[in-house]
Parts: C-alpha cells; structure tokens; sequence
C-alpha cells in the first residue's frame, strides 16, 4: 500500500470505517515543510509554512467522507417547518450559468436589455400570482421584503397626512414579522389564536384603531391552517383605515388556487428562494420582492424596470422610498425564479400547491403524534409527548431530518413539520416510520440522543452564543 495512499493516521481512517465518522483535517493528515521567499518586510512573513500534502485518492476520499457526514436536501427531506427547505431543480443552476447572465450591473439600461426584459417579465409573472398591481424585485430577502413593504406603507400614510404607530402581528407569525414592525418604528401589537388556531376576530375588532397602520398575516398560517375569515378580516382593518400585509412564507400552498390581492391585501412580499426554488439555507443568498396594490406603487424603492417604445429602462417612482438593495438585487435568484415560473406555466404551478397541501395532510394522518388541528395546507404542528428537542435529535439517528421544534408556542411541545410538494409518497412513508420509531422510545433514552452522528449531542444555547470559528479555538481548551 503507498504511503500517502491514506495518510499517516490510520487510527483515525479506522474510526471512520468503525461507524464513529471521524474525518481528521487534512493539516492532520500528511504534510510538507515549504520555504517561503516574499518580498514582503519580514516581520509580515515566515520562513516556511506546513502545508498538507495530500495525494489525489486520499484527498478525493477526504472531501467524500466530509460530504456523507453533511445531510442535505440531495440526501433526503428537510421538513423544517415554515421554512419551505424542499429539493431545488438543477436545471435552474445550469440556466443560472449561461454566459448571458454576465452582464456588469453597472453598464446602460441600452446595453442590458434582455436582463430588463426578464425582470420586467419577472415582475408581471409575481403580480399575476399574487394578484397584486406592481412589484418590485430589490428586497434581497424575506425579512427585507417585510421590512420593505412596512416602508412603503409608512410613506403612503404619511403621504396621506395619516401617521400611524401600531402594526398587529397575530401571536403565531413568524418572528421576523415582529422584528420588522419594530425595526420600522411600530408599536407591536399581538394578536391572540382562537381555539381553531386561527385569527381571534373579535379581538382583532377591539385591537384595531386609528393608530393600525398594518396588520401583518399569513394565509395559510403558521399551523398551516387557511383564515376562513379573510375577507371579515380585511374589512376591519380597512375601515379602521389600516393595511393589510400578506407574508409571503406559505405562498407555495396558493399557487393557481388562490390570490392574496383577491383576499384583500394591500401589499405582499414573494420568497423566491421558498415558492420559486433557489437554493434556501446556510444564511442566502435569497430574493424578498414585494408586491402592492395600485395607489401603493408611487411608493416603491428605485429601481423599477418598465417597458417603453425603446425597449426596457429603470427609472424612480414618484414619490419612492429610496434604494434598498445595489443594482437589480441579487440578480442569478431572479433568473431561477423566472426559469422556474417558465418551466412549471399556469397548470405545473397549481400542480406545485396541490402536491404540497397533499403530502401535508398525509404525512400528519400517518404518525403516532397528536396534531391538534387540521385539515392543512403546505405543513403541520404536531404535539410530542416528550421533549420536542429530544424528539428531533432522536430523528437523527434514523437517518432523517427532523421538524422545527417548540413553535409555535401556541402546540405543546411543537414538532412543526413541512414535507414540501417535492418528496414522493416512499420519502413520505419513511419520515412517517421515523417519527413512529422515535415515538416508540423511551423519552429517558431519548434524552441521550443522537448516537450515530458525526456531532453528538451539544450545548444548543452555548454553540449560539459562544460559537467556535475556527478549529484552532479547541487548542484552547
């Protein structure tokens, strides 16, 4: 056998190969002393540096045992709730790659008419969708979408001589919702469930006045349950002179079936990295437009792209915000987005909200958990009787993803759980077989949990809080 066939620690390989999935860092493995000649002041420079020097089968075999010791959404279902983490078609990277897709964002509108064009395009394919009458494509992200269309609507009413200083979020919404509101300057107010998990109207009614300038919602909600009284609901914060918000999260539900523009929102934000598949996770990149009605649009942030005789243009709105993001946003998110739209057309997007509301429903009536509430659109909150962390981390050791846990808090002990219209019944069967094994168990043997993972049970508060950056903090210890 050579040498460098495997490196010099064959205690650690042997761990592999034993089940433990120790990987040694290539620094771990073989290396060679290099001499450095720089011409660099020497107290910026050494003399030689350690490198590792691995041979091609070995460092082949390293970057493998690392990717098997990774779960992604190419290695099963992630059904973390309210998060949409489904499988994103591949097509999309290859359209994303073309050479056409490297234009300079800061050549003239003349020179980038096919990427106005497609944002153009892509603006009248998300207001379709949403019912909505403009849309811009800036906001790089979901919560920057929110906190974008919380703008806008802050300048409408002030606009209108109407300053406003409360926003109501209902208790179940995502906690960005929250943060936005607050980020823009609002008052919170928080909106409680009624016993079907859905909007509390009458206390909606009293929590309304003069002073709501939005109500924030999302239709399907965090249960995944539909507000059947959406169009009530809309009334009474119109009346009472407020807006109404559509977060966007659970769109991928709707789509074909239902508008949120239709149900009387105001304005929208769209995830694309969620409904329109592009890559979602490990911090973006992500795309928020959002979506207004039409005496909202003056107000939307620069720049817009419109169509004139000469072809395409970015221009200002009368009276917008101002810029929220350089150039088009993030521009390849885009190009996924309106590749996918193309892709799937009017009958393949309602099939998207059709399979997702399915395989919702069908892997809630397939576990050994109570789910307090139903029927559901895109996802599910099911109640553990243990402890819902011991519950995931125990998942893990059967080879599967778990669901979010403990949210929303309105479910004890919360396993909320998102299949995505992506996974066939046979993913399904065995997520349910999971949650089934895991239900089975002792929740004392729980408790010590994962036992077959690369990373063994941790500190979930501390890793947060004080995370180690680099490998060489654990020299330290």
């Amino acid at each position: 056998m050579s040498d460098d066939a495997d490196g010099d620690v064959p205690h650690q390989q042997a761990r592999w190969f034993a089940g433990e999935q120790y990987e040694p860092l290539l620094s771990e493995k073989r290396t060679e002393t290099v001499e450095v000649d720089s011409s660099l002041p020497d107290d910026l420079t050494r003399d030689e540096l350690e490198l590792p020097a691995p041979a091609e089968p070995e460092l082949a075999r390293h970057y493998t045992h690392l990717s098997q010791m990774n779960y992604g959404v190419e290695s099963g279902p992630i059904p973390l709730g309210s998060c949409t983490m489904k499988y994103n078609p591949s097509f999309t990277e290859d359209i994303a790659a073309h050479p056409g897709n490297r234009v300079h964002p800061l050549r003239d509108d003349a020179d980038k008419q096919g990427i106005l064009r497609l944002c153009h395009e892509l603006q009248d394919a998300l207001a379709t969708i949403g019912g909505m009458d403009a849309v811009t494509l800036q906001p790089p992200a979901g919560a920057a979408g929110e906190f974008t269309g919380i703008q806008v609507a802050k300048a409408y009413h002030a606009a209108e001589d109407d300053e406003r200083s409360e926003v109501i979020v209902p208790e179940s919404a995502h906690g960005t919702n929250f943060a936005s509101a607050a980020m823009a300057g609002y008052d919170v107010v928080e909106l409680p469930s009624n016993e079907n998990g859905r909007v509390e109207v009458d206390a909606l009614r009293a929590a309304v006045g003069s002073e709501t300038a939005l109500l924030m919602l999302t239709n399907p909600n965090t249960l995944g349950l539909f507000e059947r009284d959406i169009g009530e609901i809309a009334d009474i914060v119109h009346d009472a002179g407020g807006l109404l918000y559509y977060d966007g999260a659970n769109l991928n539900s709707l789509l074909g079936k239902a508008r949120p523009g239709d149900m009387g929102f105001d304005v929208m934000h769209f995830n694309l990295h969620k409904t329109f598949a592009t890559p979602h996770g490990g911090g973006g990149p992500g795309q928020g437009p959002i979506g207004v009605r039409a005496d909202l649009e003056p107000f939307l942030p620069t720049p817009q792209v419109r169509e004139t005789d000469a072809g395409y243009e970015t221009y200002a709105p009368a009276q917008s915000i101002g810029r929220v993001h350089e150039f088009l946003g993030n521009w390849l998110v885009l190009v996924k987005a309106y590749a996918y739209i193309l892709r799937h057309g009017d009958e393949g997007l309602e099939r998207v909200s059709e399979t997702a509301v399915l395989n919702a429903n069908y892997l809630a009536s397939q576990i050994d958990y109570e789910v307090p509430y139903g029927p559901f659109h895109h996802e599910f909150v099911a109640s553990a009787d243990a402890d819902a962390a011991d519950v995931a981390k125990a998942m893990l050791d059967h080879g599967v993803h778990p669901p979010t846990t403990k949210w929303p808090e309105i479910v004890d002990e919360a396993l909320m759980t998102e299949p995505t219209e992506t996974e066939s019944k046979a993913r399904l069967d065995d997520l349910a077989a999971a949650f089934d094994a895991v239900a089975a168990t002792d929740p004392e043997d729980l408790a010590e949990t994962p036992t077959a993972t690369a990373a063994r049970r941790i500190d979930q508060a501390a890793a947060a809080r004080t995370p180690r950056l680099s490998w060489h903090a654990l020299d330290e210890e």
